[in-house]
C-alpha cells in the first residue's frame, strides 16, 4: 500500500486504519469498504467499539442548528462491532491483512458493502455568503466507544470516536457508444412550410474538460432567415429524498453568429467545453464529492440501475440548440421564434490509467490468475 489513512480517537483508545478513500461504483457492484480498527482494551472501561458506514445527505450547515434541529439525514446506515471480537469472524482481505500487518495484535477488521442504490457523492456548490460545510451526499466511517451499537438514550462523547470521510464514484464505462440525435421541424405565422433542425453528437460519453462536438444540421425551407445558433450545456440534479426536486443550472453556452437564408440548408459542427471554472459562482451548482479542499469538477453523470429506485442527487446533463428564426413581413417580430432541441449527454471522468480495482479480490482468485499468467508466460519462453 502506498499510503495508509488513519484517524485515532480524542483520548487514544481507537484508531481507524482504511488503505483508501474512493471506492468504486461499476453499476452493477460496489467495491467493499474494508478496513482496521486498533483497539486499546486498556481504556474501554467494559465498553465496546463499534463501527458504522453511513450515507447521508446534508441540507443545512453545522451553524444553523441552534435549537437542536439536524440538518442531515441518514440515507443508509450499516453497524458492526469489532470488539470483543465476534464468533462469526469474516475472512479478511488481502488489504486488511496489510493493515492488520501495520497495526499489530490489538487490530480489528471490519467489512461493508454497500447496497447498489445509494447514489454517489456529490456536493452542491455554496454562495459566496455561505459558510460551514456544503450540502449535498457523503459517506463517513466511524469508530465509536459504546455500551449498545445504536441506543438513541447513551451520549457518545466526541473523545470516544474517530471518523473517515470517503467517496462513492463511478468511472465512465470503457464501451463508448455512437452520440445521440434529435430533430424538429416547426411552422411560424404566415408561412406554410418548416424549419427542420437535426442535431447529434459525435459520442454518448465526454470527459470533464472535453469539447463536446455538437453537428447542426438545418432545412429551412421558409422565406424567412436563421439569425444565430445557441449551443448550450444544462445540469440537470434531481434530489430524491421526500419528494423528487429538479433544478436545472446551465454550465455552458456559447452564441454563434451563423445566417441560414430563405429556402436553403446548413450544416456545420460546433465545440462547446463545460467547466467548473466558468461556473464558480453558481449556487447550487453540483460538483463531484470532495474529500477536503481540494479542486474538483461539476458533478459526473449518475449512471442509471435499471428499475432500482435511487435516493439523494442523481445528475444529468443535456445539450440544448437553440436556433433564433428571424420574423418579417408587416408582423415583423411577431413572426419570429425559436426552434430548440435537445439530446442527453454523459459526462464523466475517465478510469485512471493502469489502476486495476482488485484490492478486494479474494487470496484464492488472485493466486489463480498468478499462476494462470505465469503459465502463459513459461509456455511463450519454451516456444
Amino acid at each position: 500500500m502506498a499510503k495508509v489513512f488513519k484517524k485515532t480517537s480524542g483520548n487514544g483508545t481507537i484508531a481507524l486504519y482504511l488503505g483508501k478513500r474512493d471506492f468504486v461504483d461499476c453499476v452493477d457492484s460496489v467495491e467493499v469498504v474494508d478496513g482496521v480498527v486498533k483497539v486499546d482494551p486498556a481504556g474501554l472501561n467494559g465498553k465496546k467499539v463499534f463501527v458504522y458506514l453511513a450515507c447521508a445527505f446534508r441540507y443545512g450547515s453545522d451553524d444553523l442548528d441552534v435549537i437542536g434541529l439536524s440538518f442531515r439525514r441518514d440515507i443508509w446506515i450499516k453497524r458492526v462491532q469489532v470488539y470483543p471480537v465476534p464468533a462469526a469472524k469474516a475472512p479478511s482481505t488481502p488489504l486488511q491483512e496489510s493493515l492488520l500487518k501495520k497495526v499489530g495484535d490489538q487490530g480489528c477488521p471490519f467489512t461493508f458493502q454497500m447496497p447498489l442504490n445509494l447514489p454517489c457523492s456529490v456536493s452542491l456548490q455554496p454562495g459566496s455568503g455561505d459558510s460551514g460545510k456544503a450540502c449535498g451526499v457523503d459517506f463517513e466511517v466511524k469508530a465509536y466507544i459504546a455500551d449498545e451499537a445504536d441506543n438513541p438514550d447513551e451520549v457518545i462523547e466526541k473523545k470516544n470516536t474517530c471518523r473517515l470521510i470517503i467517496r462513492k464514484i463511478q468511472f465512465a464505462p470503457a464501451n463508448n457508444k455512437a452520440g445521440p440525435k434529435a430533430e424538429i421541424s416547426k411552422q411560424f405565422m404566415m408561412t406554410d412550410k418548416p424549419v427542420n433542425v437535426e442535431i447529434s453528437l459525435e459520442k454518448e460519453i465526454y470527459y470533464h474538460g472535453d469539447p463536446i462536438s455538437v453537428n447542426v444540421k438545418i432545412n429551412n425551407e421558409t422565406t424567412k432567415t436563421v439569425k444565430k445558433i445557441k449551443v448550450s450545456v444544462e445540469q440537470l440534479t434531481s434530489v430524491v429524498l421526500y419528494s423528487s426536486d429538479t433544478y436545472s443550472k446551465e454550465v455552458c453556452a456559447q452564441e454563434f453568429g451563423e445566417t441560414v437564408g430563405a429556402n436553403s440548408t446548413f450544416e456545420k459542427s460546433f465545440q462547446v467545453v463545460p467547466l467548473l471554472a466558468d461556473n464558480k459562482d453558481k449556487r447550487g451548482l453540483a460538483v463531484d464529492g470532495r474529500l477536503k479542499d481540494e479542486d474538483t469538477n461539476l458533478a459526473s453523470t449518475t449512471l442509471g440501475q435499471g428499475e432500482r429506485e435511487l435516493q439523494g442527487i442523481l445528475v444529468s446533463y443535456k445539450v440544448k440548440v437553440t436556433v433564433t428564426v428571424s420574423g418579417g413581413g408587416m408582423l415583423g417580430g411577431l413572426t419570429g421564434s425559436d426552434v430548440v432541441v435537445e439530446v442527453p449527454v454523459t459526462l464523466m471522468s475517465p478510469k485512471p490509467a493502469g489502476k486495476l480495482f482488485y484490492s478486494n479480490v479474494p487470496k484464492n482468485v488472485v493466486f489463480v490468475i498468478y499462476v494462470y499468467f505465469i503459465f502463459i508466460f513459461t509456455k511463450l519462453i519454451v516456444q
